[in-house]
């Protein structure tokens, strides 16, 4: 079993230098690549995103909420400021559940006689990330790159009121090239950052971006590959995750929490055997609990954009846990005895 080093350093970055983006060329035109979510998401730019689509309001004062395109531009001036010689990659886009309108001119017209002119949207789930490959990995084979990002959903807000905090999800963590699964740790990670202002937001995300601490995400991360869990402890583990679902309240309290749905696990169990890249070897009776993992984050692209990060966290805890419960027991025993 591997332990944890004594000292473990925090945020280290790279040593190539290369010239920072400027804010102003931040765009999201990109080659073909795995989407980091699929769902019901499309991908879109950030030009769509500034002149295309409305910005939401508090509908008691009308007050502006922070759009998509200041959120990210904020998360993209915290990135340079903490990493200012590293190479920040242009942000991917993906967004769902559109919101459609008219303007006033056009509230009487058929929906036949529409003009795009006379349509309003807007998206009410947004999700990106971007790169910053200067600072990489290889575990199993696999290219991990850093990664930044953040969610809006404005399902979360409660827009008929006055203008009160506004809340994101935002995490730094590492994205793995071979699958495009994000690999989020509980310090690389602020599930409810609550502000005011997009300065408030940038103050809250450079600060994350300095508590979360590299070199140990990478070290138990490494750790996986040298640990295999047998297809009877895998079995056991698919089994326990669906009953959890219908364990009472007062038993399931006392386990560690499993967000994973009923299809997700489905999939985690189809990809045991069929994945590309994480399947067991048909005459193996193990699996590295690195391609566990890995099963569980690729599973995880199937939520939505609202649900996708605190799951993302979940499989990382749940490998953590499970990685832990196979050389002694603790609370994730149960899953695997």
């Amino acid at each position: 079993m591997i332990t944890e080093p004594a000292n473990v350093s925090p945020i280290s970055t790279a040593t190539v230098p290369t010239e920072p983006l400027e804010v102003g060329a931040v765009q999201s035109i990109r080659g073909k690549s795995l989407p980091f979510i699929e769902a019901n998401t499309i991908e879109t730019s950030l030009e769509h995103l500034r002149n295309d689509c409305i910005i939401p309001v508090f509908s008691k004062d009308n007050e502006l909420t922070i759009s998509h395109p200041n959120f990210i531009e904020a998360v993209w001036d915290a990135a340079n400021q903490v990493f200012p010689n590293e190479r920040i990659e242009e942000p991917a886009i993906r967004v769902s559940h559109i919101i459609k309108g008219r303007i006033p001119e056009a509230i009487h017209k058929p929906v036949n006689q529409l003009l795009e002119s006379d349509r309003t949207q807007y998206f009410e789930r947004m999700m990106f990330c971007f790169e910053i490959p200067t600072i990489h990995e290889d575990i199993a084979g696999n290219r991990l790159n850093l990664t930044i990002g953040g969610v809006r959903a404005y399902n979360h807000e409660n827009l008929y009121s006055k203008k009160g905090v506004e809340k994101f999800k935002v995490f730094i963590d590492f994205k793995n090239l071979v699958c495009c699964n994000m690999c989020v740790s509980t310090d690389g990670y602020k599930s409810e950052l609550k502000v005011m202002s997009t300065a408030e937001l940038f103050n809250a995300v450079i600060r994350l971006f300095q508590e979360y601490n590299i070199a140990k995400h990478l070290y138990y991360m490494s750790a996986y590959k040298d640990t295999y869990m047998r297809e009877s402890q895998f079995a056991q583990f698919l089994g326990r995750c669906r009953l959890y679902q219908f364990l009472p309240v007062d038993r399931k309290k006392k386990l560690p929490q499993m967000l994973m749905t009923d299809t997700q696990i489905g999939l985690v169990a189809k990809a045991y055997y069929n994945d590309d890249n994480f399947s067991t070897l048909l005459d193996s009776r193990e699996i590295t609990m690195w391609n566990v993992y890995n099963l569980l984050t690729g599973a995880n692209k199937s939520s939505y954009i609202d649900n996708f990060l605190d799951r993302s966290l979940n499989a990382t805890q749940l490998a953590e846990g499970l990685n832990r419960a196979l050389y002694s027991e603790n609370e994730y025993s149960w899953f695997i005895n």
